[in-house]
């Protein structure tokens, strides 16, 4: 049985694991996290979920919990997940890290925390969506310059980044099989006399409204045909069956970083 504790357990994905996990023999849940000032901390779990009492409790000290733990799956903050990244190398605890917005600095912190305990990184947990970035791959690959490329993304009005972590991603991947610079190839939005497309460049849109859990569309555009791939998030269960997946495999991995490819099998 893994124990499992949950870094943003009071958020919307938070409590989607937590829900998840709470009915899975694989695991135990052993404690969740949030910051400091959150009006919930010292309550148990269960009843932040309006559930059974779980016998676990939210709290602000990562290093405490996670003593008693095999797995954090974290879906916080980037300065609150390099601060729990940091207590899970003290506890020689596994990382499955689903946080978006991450940028360098924690990027290179995550990189160097993987040296001493095993860590599955990924700004997207669906199986779907992991799925996608690897066709992504496949697919630009194969068509040349003559098939432009433009992603298109749509999220919840309350979503803080844009682009999604995801779109960032496969942006990466699209920039990467085709050889481009990100940061003179890929064009993020367009606006006035912006002129001809320019061959070669990647094109970035990110809508958002309503409700939308997250939908990302690839556009393979040629003279006389186009391909297009869609992934629909329905719902956050999707990501958190990703995130509990990639538990189960970082409970029993080595030191390193590892992608949902790796979890899946495919890379």
């Amino acid at each position: 049985m893994i124990r499992l504790v949950v870094a943003g357990a009071a958020g919307r994905m938070g409590k989607m694991i937590l829900a998840l996990a709470s009915c899975q023999e694989a695991f135990k849940i052993v404690g969740g996290l949030e910051y400091s000032a959150h009006p919930s901390l010292g309550k148990d779990l269960g009843e932040i979920l309006g559930g059974h009492v779980l016998g676990a409790v939210l709290s602000d000290k990562p290093k405490d919990l996670l003593k008693g733990a095999d797995v954090l799956v974290d879906f916080s903050l980037p300065e609150a997940t390099c601060a729990n990244v940091q207590a899970a190398v003290e506890t020689e605890t596994a990382c499955v890290i689903g946080t978006t917005g991450l940028g360098e600095v924690q990027m290179k912190a995550i990189q160097e925390a993987a040296r001493k305990i095993p860590i599955v990184q990924s700004p997207n947990m669906s199986i779907g969506v992991n799925i996608l970035f690897k066709m992504a791959e496949v697919i630009s690959k194969a068509l040349d310059e003559s098939y432009d490329i433009e992603l298109s993304e749509i999220h919840h009005r309350m979503k803080k980044d844009a682009p999604s972590g995801t779109a960032l991603k496969l942006v990466e991947i699209l920039a990467k099989a085709r050889k481009k610079n990100l940061d003179t190839d890929v064009i993020f939005g367009r606006k006035g006399d912006a002129g001809a497309r320019a061959k070669g460049k990647i094109g970035v849109f990110a809508l958002r409204g309503g409700d939308v859990v997250g939908d990302h569309t690839l556009h393979f555009l040629g003279d006389s045909e186009r391909l297009e791939l869609t992934h629909r998030a329905t719902s956050r269960e999707a990501f958190a069956q990703g995130a509990l997946r990639a538990a189960q495999f970082v409970s029993k991995a080595g030191c390193g970083l590892y992608s949902m490819l790796q979890v899946l099998g495919v890379e």
